[in-house]
């Protein structure tokens, strides 16, 4: 994934963890392991993220 991919698929992420949490908080939510799901993918991206910054700052 390039990072612009990446930033797109982290906002997506986030905006899905925010329904999940709002659909929870209301009592609609259906499926509640998709928010640790979620929050699993945040996690790995962010990753990845810190990565990529990490080999540009030591080249």
């Amino acid at each position: 994934m390039t990072d612009e991919e990446l930033e797109n698929a982290l906002h997506d992420r986030r905006q899905e963890l925010f329904n999940l949490r709002f659909q929870s908080a209301t009592g609609a939510l259906e499926n509640s392991a998709r928010l640790k799901l979620a929050k699993r993918e945040i996690a790995r991206i962010l990753t990845v993220r810190h990565e990529r910054e990490g080999r540009l700052t030591t080249n």
